[in-house]
């Protein structure tokens, strides 16, 4: 077991950046050896916050390659933008360095396929650090679902609900990789957050698997407006046409018969939801009310119209996940409520231990390719798209996710 880790950092934007205070320079044990951005400037910023930490200076380069040339790493992680994911993992696999990337949808299910393929070729581990999957509710319902609370789970439903507009419309003066992205592309671009906990309640990649898709997509009108408003009609991306949706509705069918709706919302006024939605035969969770709903109690009454919701927190003394409990006992830190501490803390005791990715090679690519998938279907007017199985038949015995 390893005490300390040496960490090389690629992307330093936001995330990037985030992720290095709130994450990694609070760890003692972490290294920061390297940081790596295309551009100089969010190298130099990153360079002074390790060296603020009291940790040595690290290298700094504009060219991940560089990085996994120089070696003694222990883990790469990758907070670059969208498109730039598969290539550096697919290189700091070969570099048999472990590996951890951000989350974000696939540009073809042939780089999910690439993924794959490379971590069966080279062995390395990969992971996708898929925060919402450590979330204290998402991890609770998952308890309660395996507790059989809800009895056999039938419909699950989750979205990106998130008024992004500011964020894409000065994309181009914040280098932020979104305005591309919307600019020229039309589907659910940014499918993991809602899916990775709903992956994780139907047993997918480990017991069940992902059989197809439908997806559609809303006129692209949010931009436009917004811009309109915020910049004025003399800015050049006020009368550009931008490709992607304002919302896009895709639904999976599974294998064993359970049906996902995913909503990707992010281009209108409204406030922040990832709608997390399990529908089971004997009770249900719906997140926009934070409540439970369950069969012989709450509709137990003379009049259908006194059936009542139960607030979630009637629920947590008897079902909180031990990882919560554990967490909440030595105070809640790090980003996003906690997500991003227990997230890499698992990620980190993975590579320390040199055991499996918490979330592995085949989810990162199932997961990721409903990108790809919706954009065809999208573009064939709704038509249905095979999912391929990317765990090449693994699935039927693989064990349920244990976070």
């Amino acid at each position: 077991m390893k005490e300390s880790l040496h960490i090389g950092l690629v992307g330093l934007g936001c995330r990037g950046t985030f992720l290095l205070k709130d994450c990694l320079l609070p760890r003692p044990e972490i290294q920061v050896d390297a940081v790596c951005d295309v551009y100089e400037d969010r190298c130099e910023d990153a360079a002074r916050l390790v060296r603020e930490s009291g940790r040595p200076e690290p290298f700094t380069c504009t060219d991940y390659r560089q990085m996994l040339a120089r070696g003694g790493l222990d883990l790469v992680m990758i907070t670059a933008a969208w498109e730039a994911h598969v290539d550096i993992a697919c290189a700091s696999m070969r570099a048999g360095i472990y590996t951890a990337m951000e989350v974000g949808g696939a540009y073809s299910v042939e780089d999910c396929w690439r993924l794959v393929d490379t971590f069966e070729e080279t062995g390395v581990p990969c992971m996708m650090m898929e925060n919402c999957c450590y979330g204290r509710n998402e991890l609770l319902v998952l308890n309660m679902v395996r507790q059989g609370i809800f009895g056999e789970i039938v419909h699950c439903q989750g979205g990106y609900r998130h008024d992004l507009r500011s964020e894409i419309a000065f994309g181009r003066e914040n280098r932020h990789y979104r305005f591309r992205n919307y600019l020229n592309r039309n589907c659910e671009n940014y499918p993991t957050h809602e899916l990775g906990p709903i992956a994780n309640v139907l047993n997918i990649n480990r017991g069940n698997r992902m059989l197809s898709l439908v997806s559609v997509a809303s006129k692209s009108a949010g931009l436009h407006d917004y811009l309109l408003r915020e910049k004025g009609p003399e800015y050049d991306a006020s009368s550009m046409r931008f490709a992607q949706g304002d919302v896009v509705t895709t639904i999976i069918r599974c294998a064993h018969g359970e049906t996902i709706c995913l909503t990707l919302d992010t281009t209108l006024p409204r406030a922040y939801s990832r709608a997390f939605h399990v529908q089971g035969t004997r009770g249900m969770y719906m997140e926009d009310n934070r409540s439970v709903f369950i069969d012989g109690k709450d509709n137990a009454y003379d009049f259908k119209w006194k059936e009542r919701w139960n607030s979630i927190e009637e629920y947590r003394k008897e079902y909180e996940h031990p990882l919560w409990r554990d967490f909440l006992t030595e105070g809640i830190h790090g980003g996003h409520d906690g997500m991003d501490w227990l997230t890499t803390g698992a990620l980190f005791d993975a590579v320390r231990a040199g055991a499996p990715a918490p979330i592995d090679v085949y989810d990162a690519a199932a997961w990721r390719s409903i990108t790809a998938l919706s954009e065809e279907s999208i573009s064939c007017g709704g038509a249905p798209v095979a999912i391929p199985d990317f765990t090449r038949g693994k699935w039927m015995h693989r064990s349920p996710w244990k976070p």
